[in-house]
């Protein structure tokens, strides 16, 4: 009876040990996602006339899977503290319903996979677009997508310059840099092997 005792005690400090983790991963993706909403990149979409609502519900489904991690971290932890029947069997029942949504969004990520980027994708042809017919105006959506994506412009970055990033525009004078320096470096070479 002893060991069955021991072996009890150490399922129920390793159930505290993974609700407890549990309950810091949903602390962790709470935080992730009102950062993202409102401290990363996504806040910039926000101040144009065409914000991507689509986004904004991610988000905020994000942040709802987050409060439900820990709603059902802390039953965890209630139920293995008190060793009680109800909230352990309400504990199943909440990370059955998890399991069953996980593979649930993990379908329909899969299969709306390319609705997703084609949204996507309208949405920088929209901002492509209105910023060649005004120039002057600027266009922020464009600018945090270069900025985001580490990108410039569609087939040539000529036509949106003044969108791209600046350490991408850097870029390119480092790669011609390291480029002539390695042919200067090569020939230089040769030239001593010769003499």
């Amino acid at each position: 009876m002893g060991r069955f005792r021991g072996g009890l005690r150490c399922i129920k400090y390793l159930l505290l040990g993974f609700n407890l983790l549990f309950w810091l991963a949903g602390s962790a993706v709470i935080a992730f996602g009102l950062w993202f909403r409102f401290g990363g990149t996504m806040k910039d979409f926000s101040s144009e006339d065409k914000s991507p609502e689509y986004f904004y519900v991610g988000l905020y489904v994000l942040v709802g899977a987050g409060a439900l991690m820990m709603a059902v971290g802390f039953f965890g932890c209630c139920g293995a503290m008190r060793e009680s029947q109800c909230v352990l069997g309400s504990f199943f029942t909440c990370l059955l319903v998890i399991f069953a949504a996980e593979v649930t969004t993990g379908v329909f990520a899969f299969i709306g996979k390319g609705v997703a980027i084609r949204h996507v994708q309208t949405m920088y042809e929209e901002a492509y677009n209105d910023y060649l017919k005004d120039k002057e105006k600027g266009n922020g959506t464009l600018i945090t997508f270069h900025s985001t994506f580490q990108c410039c412009g569609k087939e040539s970055s000529e036509l949106v310059q003044p969108t791209c990033p600046k350490e991408l525009l850097g870029q390119g004078h480092k790669i011609f840099g390291m480029i002539f320096s390695m042919v200067l470096c090569c020939a230089i070479r040769n030239s001593r092997d010769v003499i």
